[in-house]
């Protein structure tokens, strides 16, 4: 700033008779709504230092902080300073006027710095001021009565506008910026509990589903998890057996994430989505000119998941020709791209999965009998999800909650309806489970899923198995004893309840958990007729 610049700022400076009061109440009303709407502490003590020069043309404001890591002082925030003058603001604890300022945690004015040895303009920012008689003001920081920093203007104003006036008005706003400064340590302690109760209970739901996200705590789960334990710290490849939608993938992974190579890649390939004659590029990889269309060269999934782990699911659909090329691959870790010449090594941990019977395969000569050998060093059967129907309500309970939050709504389902899918031999397994609860989420029109509500909902799943204990009785009476059809199923339960309610529709309906018009539609879609002997009373 030259001297034309200060003398124009010293001519903007109200004189004693103009309304200062005023202007520093206004002020102090701009840094209470600052502080009052504040989200980060630097930007913010930023802006309370320009409002001092904006309204009252004090220059090179600094808030200078205690550092009870380093023990020294430093600028935490400035106005009318350079990043670099900025960073040379550094004090030892009873070094220069900041030093003196925090020590005593007394205000001090220096009426000219050129003639002050205390004053070691540190940050150089005074330098191009030519200015004689050039004042410099400090108050201290406090919290709970103990000194935490300083702050300090320059006093540019004429001699109308005394030091008193100034220093009074420093340490109210001093004040102020401390019981920010405490508000702040409050949220960011608050913050920091936040944190640590989510890791806490992230820690409890790893526990709940034994560390690897899998919902479940049947005794054949146990079995899993336990497993999984064993296996993922080793080299060894793991074979997952069972019924499509059990969950082999999350198997999958969660094995990866027990092992040393959960910071690497986790490389998943579906061996029956791709044609055959993409397969084998889509896993070793092709060099440019490998056939046509072939542009660039391109790593295959493999060298993608170098370091880490690759998934081969469906791998009983792997092309016979294939299968020789995955072997050499399993033993040596070696393979050439499609069209290379180039050897090329990798360190992959091969976990595979399959939902049909290998060794089948093998002796119908589908499937290589040494890869087979090679794949099946630690086969994991998982099991169904009616061999473990105690995790049907905590499956259940967690695709609502997740799909709830998806589609902003409050779906639950009553107890009937929740013990008769617990009754459902769910031949698409987890994932039709999921698959279900999404849907009657997103097509429900009421809050409250009942029984009858869910049979709009079950087209195509299995028929379910008879409750135990008589625990349903008005359901037992409406479950087939052979494979009937939904339909056929949905006409004996509505025709049992409207017998045990005299054929009054509205009872009916109660006990279904419909609305009349629901119960209504499904008596003339059914062409349901009320018996003579019920017209007859």
């Amino acid at each position: 700033m030259d001297n034309m610049e200060e003398k124009n700022l010293t001519n903007q400076v109200p004189s004693a008779t103009c309304n200062l009061e005023t202007l520093k109440i206004q002020a102090l009303s701009e840094v209470c709504k600052l502080i009052g709407r504040a989200v980060h502490l630097d930007t913010t003590l930023g802006r309370v230092l320009k409002v001092l020069h904006d309204i009252l043309h004090m220059e090179r404001a600094t808030l200078v902080l205690h550092d009870p890591n380093r023990q020294r002082l430093s600028i935490k925030a400035s106005y009318g300073l350079s990043v670099e003058e900025e960073q040379r603001g550094i004090y030892g604890l009873s070094e220069g006027i900041c030093g003196q300022i925090f020590q005593s945690g007394s205000p001090c004015v220096v009426p000219d710095i050129h003639s002050e040895p205390l004053f070691l303009n540190r940050t150089g920012a005074r330098n191009r001021i030519s200015k004689e008689g050039l004042s410099f003001l400090g108050v201290p920081v406090k919290v709970d009565e103990s000194p935490v920093g300083v702050l300090t203007v320059d006093h540019l104003f004429g001699p109308e506008v005394s030091f008193e006036e100034d220093m009074s008005f420093l340490e109210i706003l001093a004040t102020l910026i401390g019981q920010f400064l405490v508000l702040h340590h409050a949220i960011s302690k608050k913050e920091e509990k936040l944190v640590e109760e989510n890791r806490s209970l992230k820690a409890e739901l790893h526990s709940r589903f034994n560390r690897h996200y899998i919902i479940g705590n049947s005794v054949v789960m146990q079995e899993v998890y336990w497993t999984i334990e064993k296996v993922a710290p080793s080299r060894a490849t793991v074979l997952l057996l069972g019924e499509s939608g059990t969950g082999k993938e999350l198997v999958a992974r969660a094995i990866h994430e027990a092992s040393t190579r959960r910071d690497q890649p986790f490389i998943k390939v579906n061996c029956a989505a791709l044609p055959e004659n993409l397969l084998e590029s889509e896993l070793l990889g092709h060099d440019k000119g490998a056939f046509t269309g072939a542009t660039a060269a391109k790593p295959g999934r493999f060298e993608m998941a170098d370091g880490g782990t690759i998934f081969l699911d469906e791998i009983g659909e792997l092309p016979i020709l294939l299968q020789s090329k995955l072997l050499r691959v399993l033993q040596e870790q070696q393979f050439e791209r499609i069209g290379g010449t180039r050897t090329l090594t990798v360190d992959v941990r091969v976990i595979a999965a399959t939902n049909v019977d290998l060794q089948a395969n093998v002796d119908q000569g589908l499937f290589r009998s040494d890869l087979f050998y090679r794949l099946n060093v630690v086969p994991l059967q998982l099991p169904a999800l009616r061999e473990r129907r105690d995790d049907i309500p905590l499956l259940i309970d967690h695709f609502l909650r997740s799909s709830n939050e998806r589609n902003d709504k409050e779906v639950m389902l009553a107890t009937t309806a929740l013990d008769f899918l617990t009754t459902y031999d769910w031949p698409g397994n987890v994932r039709e489970l999921q698959n279900l609860v999404e849907r009657v989420v997103i097509l429900a029109d009421d809050q409250v899923i009942h029984l009858g509500d869910l049979r709009i909902h079950m087209s195509g799943l299995s028929t379910p198995r008879p409750p135990q204990d008589n625990a349903l009785p008005a359901l037992a009476e409406a479950v087939p004893t052979s494979h009937s059809s939904l339909q056929d199923l949905e006409r004996q339960e509505i025709e049992a309840s409207l017998r045990r309610n005299g054929w009054v529709q509205a009872r009916a309906a109660r006990e279904l958990g419909l609305t009349q018009r629901q119960i209504g539609y499904r008596i003339k879609k059914l062409k349901l007729t009320k018996p003579a002997f019920a017209l007859d009373g």
